[in-house]
């Protein structure tokens, strides 16, 4: 008889030897996009949101989460797609990136999938509203395309563009 700590290692030895990778899909517009499973924290539903002065338009603002305020990124504005009002399925992705907590408005959650390495394919040099710098590749899921984003890199380029418009904010005082 095995126990559920013999099986959970057993699924990770399968997992590492298959070159298996755990998602997150979610709706942006008419397209789907995946992360990877490590570097989301958790799924909420939209709530209040303060809004902060002099960042760009994609930088919804702040919110309190558990006593821990992490700032709020549309991905649809970040991506150069129309903004939507939220509906009842517009959902906070809450990352983990690089050492800070991050939560990303996205239309709407779709599942948790698990994909073989054999599956992702590499990015064309454009894919719809982002830019190739910004993928990992593609996946071809029962005749629908799932885009896989570099999430680190998205964060690291919102990150910089923040901090040049604090600086231009500054200099213009």
């Amino acid at each position: 008889m095995t126990t559920a700590t013999e099986e959970r290692s057993t699924e990770t030895q399968r997992s590492e030897s298959t070159g298996t990778m755990q998602l997150v899909s979610f709706r942006l517009g008419q397209e789907e996009y995946g992360v990877e499973i490590t570097k989301v924290q958790e799924i909420i539903l939209m709530g209040e949101i303060t809004r902060v002065p002099q960042v760009p338009p994609y930088i919804k603002g702040l919110i309190n989460l558990r006593s821990m305020v992490i700032p709020i990124l549309d991905l649809r504005l970040r991506f150069g797609m129309p903004p939507q009002d939220p509906t009842d399925e517009t959902r906070i992705v809450v990352v983990n990136v690089q050492n800070k907590t991050i939560g990303l408005i996205v239309d709407a959650v779709s599942q948790v999938l698990r994909i073989n390495q054999e599956q992702i394919a590499p990015p064309p040099p454009t894919v719809g509203k982002v830019s190739r710098e910004y993928l990992t590749g593609l996946v071809r899921l029962d005749g629908r395309l799932l885009i896989l984003l570099d999430i680190d890199k998205i964060l690291q380029d919102q990150d910089e563009s923040a901090e040049a418009s604090v600086k231009e904010g500054a200099s213009e005082q």
